[in-house]
Parts: C-alpha cells; sequence; structure tokens
C-alpha cells in the first residue's frame, strides 16, 4: 500500500469569492472536475428582494390528513430499513470524517451506502470550532477538498478559516442527503459488531435512546444492518466515541485502544491520514478513533485531517469492494479525482 505522502490526485483551481460587503453581487466560480470545465453561478441583489411567490397576508396551507403524514414518514423509512438491511457500505458515525467518507464514496451510484449517527443531529464536533468558537480551520492542502464542495473560506499562508464550522457541516451533508444511493439513520447506535470467520460483516443497531437506557429498561433486542464493508469513524473516546475499536478490542481482534496521545497539530493531522486503514477484514478505521487505536496525538480544533482520512477511508473501501481507487492507482484512475492527500515531509508553522 502507498503511503499518504506518495498519492497525489489531480489538482484544484480556486477562485477566491469576493467579500459580500464589498459587493452587491455573489458570483462563485467553480470547477467541475471531470471535465476540468467552470461553471459560474451569479445571484444579484435584486433577487434577494424579491418576493415570494405568495400572498403572506393570506397564506392558506392545502388542507392534509394527519394519518397521511404518519403514512408517509413511517412508510419511507421503512423502506430503507428494508432496502439497507443488507447494504454495501455501513458508515458509523456522521462526524466530519464519516460525512466526508460519505461524499467521497458516494460518487459511484452503484454503491448502497447507510450512515448510522446516534445523535439526533448528525455533524459530531464539526458544528462547532474549538471551545464552542465558531470558526473552523483547515490546513493546506485539506482546503482543496472545501474548493469542491463549495464551501467559501478566508485564506491564509498555510491554512484557511470558516467563517463557521457548521457551515461546513451543512454544505457537505445537503451533496449527501441529495443523492439517492444514501441513507442516514440518524438517533439510531450501532451497539455491536457482526463478526463472521473473524471478519467484520455488519452492524448491530438499536434506537439511541434503547441504547443509553438499556440498565433502566428490560431487555430491548436489537435489529442488524449486514454490510460488505464497515466504517467505524466514532470519534475519539466517551460516551459513544470509539466504540468500534474498543469492541474489536473485547472480542479479541486487537491486541490493545492505547488511546490518543497529548495534543501535537503538527504531527496529529499527518498521523490521522497516515494511519486510515483497515484494521481488521470488513472494518476500516477513520478519523479520530484512529489515534485511539493507535496512540497518536490528539489535534485540536482543526479539520483538515478529518475531511482527508474520510476521503482515503472511501477509496480504501472502493479496494476493498475491487473497484478502482486512489490508494492502488494514484493518478491513473478513470473514476473522479480529488486531491493530495495531506502528508508532510517536515514540520512547518504557520503564524497567524
Amino acid at each position: 500500500m502507498a503511503s499518504a505522502s506518495t498519492i497525489t490526485l489531480s489538482s484544484f483551481l480556486y477562485t477566491k469569492t469576493p467579500n459580500p460587503e464589498k459587493s452587491s453581487s455573489l458570483n462563485r466560480s467553480t470547477l467541475s472536475v471531470g471535465s476540468q470545465r467552470k461553471q459560474c453561478v451569479s445571484v444579484s441583489a435584486s433577487a434577494k428582494s424579491s418576493p415570494p411567490p405568495y400572498d403572506l397576508n393570506s397564506f392558506k396551507f392545502n388542507p392534509i390528513k394527519e394519518s397521511i403524514v404518519s403514512r408517509e414518514m413511517t412508510r419511507r423509512y421503512m423502506t430503507d430499513m428494508v432496502t439497507h438491511a443488507d447494504t454495501d457500505v455501513v458508515i458509523v458515525g456522521a462526524g466530519s470524517a464519516g460525512l466526508s467518507c460519505a461524499y467521497e464514496l458516494s460518487k459511484n451510484p452503484s454503491i448502497k451506502i447507510a450512515i448510522i449517527e446516534q445523535s439526533v443531529s448528525p455533524g459530531g464536533g464539526a458544528w462547532l470550532g474549538g471551545q464552542l468558537f465558531s470558526a473552523m480551520v483547515v490546513r493546506k492542502p485539506a482546503h482543496l477538498f472545501l474548493n469542491e464542495i463549495g464551501v467559501e473560506y478566508d485564506e491564509k499562508d498555510d491554512y484557511v478559516v470558516i467563517k463557521h464550522a457548521a457551515l461546513f457541516t451543512s454544505t457537505i451533508m445537503g451533496k449527501i442527503l441529495a443523492r439517492p444511493n444514501v441513507k442516514l439513520f440518524n438517533a439510531v447506535a450501532a451497539e455491536d459488531l457482526i463478526v463472521k470467520n473473524d471478519r467484520v460483516a455488519g452492524v448491530v443497531t438499536n434506537w439511541a435512546l434503547v441504547s443509553m437506557n438499556h440498565d433502566t429498561q428490560s431487555c430491548m433486542d436489537p435489529n442488524v444492518m449486514e454490510a460488505k464493508v464497515v466504517v467505524s469513524s466514532c470519534g475519539h473516546d466517551g460516551p459513544f466515541g470509539a466504540t468500534g475499536v474498543k469492541r474489536l478490542k473485547s472480542i479479541g481482534l486487537i491486541d490493545s485502544v492505547p488511546g490518543m496521545k497529548a495534543l501535537d497539530m503538527n504531527t496529529a493531522e499527518d498521523a490521522i491520514v497516515r494511519l486510515t486503514r483497515e484494521v481488521v477484514p470488513g472494518m476500516i478505521v477513520t478519523g479520530m478513533e484512529v489515534a485511539e487505536i493507535d496512540g497518536a496525538p490528539r489535534m485540536g480544533p482543526t479539520f483538515g485531517a478529518m475531511m482527508i482520512s474520510g476521503q482515503k477511508a472511501a477509496h480504501l473501501v472502493l479496494r476493498s469492494l475491487g473497484l478502482p481507487n486512489a490508494v492502488d492507482h494514484a493518478g491513473d484512475i478513470n473514476t473522479q479525482p480529488e486531491l493530495v492527500l495531506a502528508a508532510a515531509d517536515s514540520v512547518e508553522i504557520a503564524d497567524a
């Protein structure tokens, strides 16, 4: 397997969006990766202030029966559960790494993907920056991923700053959920793994509220999702953190989970990307859960490694499924190429 530092994909063209305070219109230039074609979208100031296509003074909703609302929600959700009871890929954890993995992987419309998230609100720590501050710092060259998904930022020499982390989360979630081959099951916990002949073959699921209250209720049996590959992106240790690797240890598939070391940003982010891998047959670990299994340093409020680790995990899934990928075929694959997987050969510290 090639190291992350040698995996080079195609580069991107980025045209910075003008400051909206200095311009009456928003002009965004984006690059269509497959065709190397620019597409410009302009939103004029007059369009922003145009009235809605209905009368706000005498507005009235169309009538509906309450049972119809219930049936629409139930039928669609149950259909999704039936569809993904046996699926291609299950991604456990919808933080920045899990969402980046789902975005990259779902570009192939033939791959059926289920995302399991224990929280009602997916996104993990990517809704906020460090210490509940809103800005998100992303070290270069991971900003190329932001270019692709269309997230604006303030550019510095060695890093970029998104004005609010929620802008990244909401943007990438919007793109993922619009794709027909992805289903997000939020408020659902992965309680256990399905393991057959020492290979992870799916996850054991339950409603998150049930999982949190097993000690106060009678036995609540779970459900299951079989999968060809499981991606564990449960984050660092906590009530629902690092649950994938901790379970692997408890059943003897790995020897130890030493936990992440003290903070060192310049070492941590490269290590997370480099060590993203298939830790046991059928299970790929990505994001901060990698630090837990390998004893890598924590990185604090920088998010580039989460994005690139998730992207690398997606290509490891492609490899596991026997499909072209950017890990084994760097630079010569026909699938949509993205960016340079971040890995610094030398440590350089950027000043704010």
